[in-house]
């Protein structure tokens, strides 16, 4: 009894130790970022760099305008959301619900698959590929333009939409199935007016990591999105070409001066990400505990 109550604690001890040293880390994260951050607004106003509309930082002059990357970022994202949300809800809800049982062994673990490949790999495909494919559809001078980032990024967000969702649906009472179909419901009422919403919690839980896995991708964005830092316009800056807020601190955090106003600006740009980041975590768990209350 007293090894089994040592063996207990020795458990819980470690699982506290981890636990406290992964916050232990992210604060130090955050301090290192924000320290390098705000030093900028010792030279640069903060309001210029909030609503600032060129990114200039290495002319005589030196214009360190958020708008420009803040902008380009939420464009591909919003379009990876778009393009993998409804494809990603409609093949979880295929394997789970519709599919042959040996269609769907096969299908899981391919889209497990998936979410290994490796970014660079994703971003070579779309340069190789998709970029002329996009250029020669819509008679473009280049095609490493917004719309070509959203689709990879979309495709690169739809195993984990696919996945988690897969998981919500999957979970969903049997009961309350046979209940609806004993009650008169077709199979296809049954889905979308019990099964997904009762899903309705870890389906959103999904999207929002998918849009947290678009909006901080840097390889594949940095190789297909031509790497402009303009203002897009709207709707047409889809087929233009952008920068994001990812790719400029990976194109230009390798040369800047250390100490720099430059290398100030790129980690203040990093902080944004990760404000954004954060808040969008915020988000999901607000959503998902809301529409768990519901369900339960």
């Amino acid at each position: 009894m007293f090894n089994r109550n040592y063996r207990e604690k020795t458990i819980e001890s470690v699982l506290f130790t981890v636990s406290a040293l992964t916050v232990v880390i992210l604060f130090l994260i955050c301090l290192f970022l924000f320290r390098d951050g705000l030093l900028l607004f010792e030279d640069v106003p903060f309001s210029s760099f909030v609503t600032g509309k060129f990114w200039y930082p290495t002319s005589v002059n030196a214009q360190f305008g958020l708008l420009p990357l803040l902008f380009g970022s939420l464009l591909v994202t919003a379009g990876a959301i778009l393009f993998s949300v409804p494809l990603g809800i409609a093949s979880a809800i295929f394997i789970s619900e519709l599919a042959n049982p040996k269609v769907a062994d096969f299908l899981k673990p391919f889209v497990e698959i998936l979410a290994g490949v490796p970014s660079v790999v994703y971003g070579f495909f779309g340069l190789v590929v998709l970029v002329p494919f996009i250029r020669e559809t819509f008679n473009l001078a280049t095609g490493q333009t917004a719309l070509t980032g959203s689709i990879m990024l979309g495709i690169m967000a739809l195993p984990t939409i696919i996945s988690i969702s897969e998981d919500a649906i999957s979970s969903v009472p049997s009961s309350l199935k046979q209940g609806s179909l004993a009650l008169g419901a077709t199979r296809w009422q049954t889905i979308y007016k019990v099964t997904v919403p009762a899903a309705l919690s870890g389906i959103s839980a999904a999207v929002m990591l998918g849009m947290g896995r678009a909006i901080g991708e840097t390889m594949t964005v940095m190789m297909v999105t031509g790497n402009t830092a303009v203002i897009p316009s709207f709707p047409g800056g889809i087929l233009d070409p952008v920068r994001t807020m990812t790719a400029t601190i990976a194109l230009e955090m390798g040369e800047v001066p250390q100490g720099s106003d430059h290398f100030h600006a790129l980690f203040a740009v990093g902080s944004v990400l990760f404000i954004i980041t954060f808040l969008i975590n915020l988000i999901a768990d607000a959503v998902k505990k809301k529409y768990r209350f519901k369900v339960d």
